[in-house]
């Protein structure tokens, strides 16, 4: 069945832990400047009892009703039976959702053998997903975005995010270029450089160039860059055909969103976008 559609609201995954809170507060943040609406989704068994299902909108209605009295942002509920795994994603393509703001609490015990939650959550979405772990900074503006630049075709896609972030909270992209001796791959990550370049100037974005050390993991140096000039946001797209070794052995954005300086991370998955983020690129 055909959702409600979701234009410009951020959909933020809801279950009742305090990183659902760092999650609201993020999309507070964004929705303020965006002139955004909120939608909490909750996500509960099929098969659920309707006194947990009504229990569960009674309090997700009275935080709706603070956000709405505290910010002035529009706040509804959806409440969602599924697999956690996949309702949320489902959710998201079939409202065509423009962002969803989660929450994580990042890879622990098991989870760092069989994946991270996150991970599993975002992956086979059309709306991009940024996560969080903390709460945001008392700043509203997200000043600095950094943009990894490797040698894939999908860099252009996660590009149209950038823009998009960049025009409404005038920010400043740092293009951290992925460090190679190889001939062919250097051509391939110039190209996506320059590609980058274009747009980004041709949007009126102020943006430096950075280049990974040649040693060590380019996940590893990018989040200790990000860390480096206080980063607000990493721009990540996912693996495009992720299977359980990359989550056993971690993605490089599944370690991306794990990262211990507690950045946000938007996760574009590969042939995600829309029209208002299009045109920044083709139009």
């Amino acid at each position: 069945m055909q959702e409600e559609q979701d234009n410009n609201v951020i959909v933020v995954t809801w279950d009742f832990t305090h990183v659902s809170e760092y999650a609201l507060a993020h999309a507070v943040k964004i929705a303020s400047i965006m002139k955004y609406e909120i939608k909490l989704l909750h996500i509960v068994e099929p098969a659920a009892p309707s006194e947990k299902i009504e229990n569960a909108r009674r309090k997700m209605a009275q935080v709706c009703a603070e956000t709405l009295s505290r910010d002035g942002i529009i706040c509804k509920v959806v409440v969602k039976e599924g697999n956690l795994f996949t309702a949320i994603s489902d959710y998201a393509t079939q409202s065509n959702t423009q962002l969803v703001m989660m929450g994580t609490h990042g890879r622990k015990g098991t989870q760092k053998m069989f994946g991270s939650k996150a991970l599993k959550v975002i992956t086979g979405s059309n709306a991009p997903f940024i996560v969080v772990k903390a709460k945001p900074s008392e700043n509203l503006n997200i000043s600095n975005v950094v943009f990894p630049i490797d040698f894939t075709s999908e860099n252009k896609e996660k590009l149209q995010w950038a823009i998009y972030i960049g025009r409404n909270f005038h920010s400043k992209v740092h293009l951290f270029k992925y460090p190679v001796s190889d001939s062919d791959l250097q051509k391939k990550v110039n190209t996506n450089l320059n590609f980058a370049i274009r747009f980004l100037k041709q949007n009126n974005l102020e943006y430096e160039i950075h280049t990974a050390p040649k040693k060590g993991n380019f996940a590893s140096a990018t989040i200790r860059f990000a860390e480096k000039i206080r980063a607000d946001l990493i721009i990540v797209m996912t693996t495009k055909h992720i299977t359980i070794l990359d989550y056993m052995f971690a993605a490089d954005e599944q370690a991306i969103i794990d990262n211990s300086a507690k950045i946000p991370v938007m996760c574009v998955n590969p042939r995600t976008g829309f029209a208002g983020t299009g045109q920044y690129l083709y139009g």
